[in-house]
This record gives structure tokens, sequence and C-alpha cells, in this order.
């Protein structure tokens, strides 16, 4: 069977000495889709990403990457880092050449340039002048320009401004959609992720607890409201609160609602924040993110 996966984990694990950055983590993540990757600091986002992107090995488990062992991938994959380490003596302009002599046959220098200038920075200005903001731009534009087929981007845009992030995320989703690039984008900025990407992956305590395309985790939570008193069972309760005598609850529905509870569908927000405020709530891995289809 063909493996159309971008990212398939089975049993993966990274530990740091006696710490375990990810456990026991096991999904796939459908090519062409733009993923956001959510969870508390410390999670283990940045050690998956570095994983996938070849730059450490599991401990356990395995990370096929565009069908291959990450290392053997590289070529065809871009990374940003958050602290985007590029080479401070080298101007911008230089930067720029230095990522198309490393990628022959593959960079587009349009598409780079693009992001430089949309930013309005100086080709001659040395990378050590740069304000973070602007390092940003220039790390994504070397990302951009490789045209990779899968774009892995941690907190990517957290230097940036608002405008420049909004011109940024929309310059990201143009070329991604034209290219049918696949993208892994780690963000704390939930709201910002809900219109851009359409897929979710919620790592907590290292492991992946909520994973699948955003619309059907939406589709499959239910927002409710009601007395106090009301019984939720045989509902999967995700998360539940009572002020005074209101019951509010994110629940997985598991047939019909009790009788004067209200329901809606949660935004993306509410059903990411419910999550991680739960840190017993029920695993949830929609069938294209178990592998079972694309």
């Amino acid at each position: 069977m063909t493996d159309h996966s971008a990212i398939r984990a089975t049993g993966l694990g990274r530990r740091f000495r006696r710490a375990w950055a990810l456990r026991d983590c096991s999904f796939a993540l459908p090519a062409g889709r733009v993923c956001a990757l959510v969870g508390p600091n410390g999670a283990g986002k940045s050690s998956l990403l570095a994983t996938a992107a070849g730059l450490l090995r599991p401990t356990e488990g395995s990370l096929r990457v565009l069908g291959d062992h990450p290392a053997a991938a590289r070529e065809r994959i871009a990374y940003v880092s958050q602290d985007k380490p590029l080479f401070p003596q080298l101007t911008v302009a230089e930067t720029l050449r230095m990522g198309r002599e490393l990628n022959p046959g593959r960079w587009d220098d349009e598409s780079a340039r693009r992001i430089v200038d949309g930013g309005g920075l100086d080709p001659d200005a040395r990378v050590r002048s740069l304000s973070g903001g602007q390092r940003s731009r220039v790390a994504l534009a070397l990302a951009l320009g490789k045209r990779a087929e899968l774009l892995l981007l941690d907190e990517p845009m957290a230097d940036l401004d608002p405008l420049a992030r909004h011109q940024l995320m929309g310059a990201l989703l143009a070329e991604a959609a034209e290219r049918g690039t696949t993208v892994v984008m780690s963000s704390h900025i939930v709201s910002e992720l809900e219109g851009a990407c359409d897929y979710l992956l919620l790592v907590a305590g290292g492991r992946i607890r909520l994973g699948g395309g955003i619309d059907d985790l939406i589709a499959a939570h239910r927002l409710v409201t009601g007395p106090a008193d009301t019984a939720l069972a045989p509902h999967t309760v995700v998360e539940s609160r009572t002020t005074g005598r209101q019951l509010t609850a994110l629940i997985r529905a598991e047939g019909p609602l009790p009788v004067g509870v209200m329901a809606s569908e949660p935004s993306l927000e509410e059903l990411v924040l419910a999550h991680l405020r739960t840190s017993d709530a029920p695993v949830l891995l929609t069938p294209s993110a178990e592998g079972l289809t694309a």
C-alpha cells in the first residue's frame, strides 16, 4: 500500500538524559496539509520538529518523512528553528546567494527575494545588524526559496509584529497552495492558526493528544450548556465546569443530548484550550491522523 503521509511516527520517543521530550508518539500527517502544531512550553513540539528535520535521532520507535528516513529526505525538507541560525557576518544578499548555491536545481530566487523585499530589507545589510523580526524574515526566505516538499517551522513568526505576521502568513500559504507543500507550524497564537491551517496536532506531556483535520476535530466536539445537575453520560466529557446553576462542558457527543441542554460547535481556540487545561482528556486521532485515510 502506498503511503501518502508526509510524516509518519510509530511509537516515537526522544529522551534527553533522564527526561523524555517525546514518548510513544504515533500519528500520520497526510501530504499537502497545513498543520498547526500546538501545546504548552516543554510539551515536545520543538523536539518533534527537529527529529522530523533529521537533526535528532529517535531514542525509540520510528519516524518516516516523505516516505524515507529524515536524514535521507533532508534535501526535500526546509526547517526553521526557534533561534533561526544565520551567519551574522553575511549580508542579506550573500545569505540568499548561499541558499542558491546550497540548493542547485531547486532554488527559487524570486520567492526568496519576494519575502525579503516585502520587509524592505537592505540587501547589503549584515545579518548581525538586523532585528529579530528581520532575521525571521530572512530565515523564512531561505526556507521558501528551497522549494521544499515539507516545511517545518518552529514558532516562525514570534518576533514579527502583527501586520508582518499577517503578510508573511499569506505569502506562506500562497506558496504552499501553489506547490502542494506540506507545512507543519508550531505557534502559541491559536487564533492566528485557525484561519491558516487545516490540520492539527496537539502535543502535551510529550504525547500526541489530538490529531486530524481541523474541521473533523471540531465536528467531533460540542460545547454544551445546561442546568448544573445535567447528567452528561454516556457522552465523553473533555472538560466541564459549573458556575452557579449552569453547567458548561466540552464533550464528544455519543448520541442525543439531554433535554434542556444547548449545544454549539466550539472554535479551534476553545477546543485546544480545553484539551490543554485537562491533562487527562481522552486522546482523539481521526482516521487520517492514524494513517487510515488521506
